[in-house]
């Protein structure tokens, strides 16, 4: 992955470099809207960029005996919205990413981390879930959407 990444770099880097900042920044902003699109159904549909699902929640053990009545919904419902998943560009690049205290959660389980679920709990290990990464099929609509505006 990190090979096809680089040799799309080394491609496309002398073909950007004759366009000039504007055209380069319109081009950026729209392939970084349509990568964090790609981002936001991938992690909807709790998958890993390598296809692989998501690993799933450790279950909970009832509360106050009131099993089947707390609804186990996807995960990261709301980390996937564009409020969370912010994209930054410019001539130069192109980063999709979150901030703040959304960066730290999704930190902890892009690279599963030990981390407190509440204030006075105990550390719990988390599994890896890749929230964000680049797709086969993300490398081919850079690709793509590179060749078709140097077509125009």
């Amino acid at each position: 992955m990190a090979d096809d990444l680089s040799a799309l770099e080394d491609w496309a880097g002398a073909l950007l470099a004759k366009l000039e900042p504007k055209a380069r920044r319109q081009l950026n902003q729209g392939l970084a809207r349509e990568l964090r699109h790609g981002q936001q159904q991938r992690i909807a549909a709790q998958r890993n960029p390598d296809g692989t699902p998501f690993a799933p929640r450790k279950p909970r053990e009832p509360l106050r005996g009131k099993a089947g009545r707390i609804k186990r919904r996807a995960m990261f419902a709301k980390l996937r919205q564009a409020r969370h998943l912010k994209l930054q560009s410019d001539a130069g690049r192109i980063a999709i990413g979150f901030l703040g205290r959304t960066a730290r959660l999704a930190r902890v389980h892009q690279y599963g981390l030990r981390d407190r679920p509440g204030r006075g709990a105990s550390e719990v290990q988390y599994a890896r879930r890749q929230l964000l990464g680049l797709t086969a099929a993300d490398l081919e609509l850079i690709r793509d959407r590179l060749l078709d505006h140097l077509a125009d």
